[in-house]
C-alpha cells in the first residue's frame, strides 16, 4: 500500500508487511526522519499556536488523560513508579505526577525542554539507562511504540527496567479500524515515515505472543481518537464541513467498534512475566 506524507513533506512511502503476521512496516525509513518532525504543527511539542486542530485535540486530550490515569489507578496502587516513555511536551507526565513516583523520557531536547518547564515533582530523563533494573511498576508509551525502529532492544529493556509482573501499557493506531477502512490512502494515522510500524489488533497480538517474557492481559479502546484522526484525514482530503463529517465517521467507528473491538487507537496492557 503506498501512503503520502499528507503531513510535511507530500513523499510516497509503502506500507509492507513483515514477518509477523498483521504488523506492517514503511519503508524506507529515511536516514534523516528528524527532519519529519520539524513543524511547527506537530503536536507532541507544539500546543499552544491556537488553531482549530489544537483546540480540539486539547478537548479531547483532558478527557483521554483522566482516562489514560484511571487505567493505573485500577491496576497499581498510588505512589508506585512511572515512567512515560516518549513524553514529549510532558501533558501525561504533569497530569499524574502527584499520584505517582513519576519520571519521563524524551529523545528530543525542545519536547524535553517544554516537559520540564511544567512540572513540580516528576523527574523528566534524556537516558532510560539511568533508571534502576526492576524498579517501576509500569512504563507507558502513548502513541509512541509506532515510531520506535528498535523495537526488540526496547521490549528488552523495558522489561530489564520493570519489576515482577510490573505493567507496560502500550497505545497504538489500529490499521483494521473502521475509520482506516475508510479513508484508506488519506488515513491520518498511517502518518509516514513519523509511523514506521503499524499494527493491527491481531498483530499486536501475535507480536507480544512471540516474546517469552510478556503476557498480554487486556485490550482497551482510546475511543475520542476516532474523532481526531477522522478529522485530519478529512482536512488531508481537503472536506468541506470536515469537523461534522469527522464527527459522523468518528461516531460510526466506534459504533461498529462496539461489536468488533476493532476501535481506531488500542491500549495494550501487558504484564512482565
Amino acid at each position: 500500500m503506498k501512503i503520502k506524507d499528507h503531513f510535511l513533506s507530500q513523499e510516497i512511502f509503502e506500507i509492507k508487511e513483515t514477518d509477523t503476521k498483521g504488523v506492517y512496516k514503511t519503508f524506507p525509513i529515511p536516514t534523516n526522519i528528524s527532519k519529519y518532525y520539524e513543524s511547527e504543527d506537530y503536536i507532541s511539542h507544539h500546543q499552544d499556536s491556537g488553531s482549530l486542530k489544537e483546540k480540539l485535540y486539547k478537548f479531547l486530550q483532558s478527557f483521554n488523560l483522566q482516562y489514560k490515569k484511571t487505567i493505573l489507578l485500577d491496576r497499581i496502587s498510588k505512589n508506585s513508579k512511572v515512567l512515560d516513555y516518549g513524553c514529549g511536551a510532558g501533558e501525561f507526565v504533569k497530569y499524574i505526577e502527584n499520584d505517582f513516583q513519576t519520571f519521563g523520557f524524551e529523545p528530543d531536547s525542545d519536547a524535553r525542554k517544554a516537559a520540564a518547564k511544567k512540572l513540580s515533582k516528576a523527574v523528566i530523563l534524556d537516558d532510560i539507562n539511568s533508571i534502576e533494573d526492576n524498579s517501576l511498576d509500569a512504563i507507558t508509551l502513548w502513541h509512541v511504540f509506532e515510531h520506535i525502529e528498535n523495537q526488540d532492544e526496547m521490549l528488552e529493556i523495558f522489561n530489564r527496567k520493570l519489576k515482577e509482573k510490573g505493567l507496560l501499557i502500550i497505545a497504538v493506531p489500529n490499521p483494521t479500524s473502521y475509520d482506516a477502512k475508510h479513508y484508506k490512502e488519506y488515513w491520518a494515522a498511517y502518518d509516514v515515515p513519523r509511523h514506521i510500524y503499524h499494527f493491527s489488533k491481531k498483530g499486536m497480538e501475535n507480536l507480544i505472543a512471540k516474546k517469552p517474557n510478556w503476557k498480554l492481559r487486556k485490550i482497551k479502546p482510546l475511543v475520542l481518537d476516532s474523532y481526531y484522526i477522522s478529522m485530519l484525514s478529512e482536512k488531508y482530503q481537503k472536506s468541506s464541513l470536515f469537523w461534522l463529517k469527522a464527527i459522523i465517521l468518528g461516531t460510526i467507528s466506534n459504533v461498529k467498534a462496539l461489536f468488533s473491538n476493532e476501535f481506531s487507537s488500542l491500549i495494550y496492557i501487558i504484564e512482565k512475566k
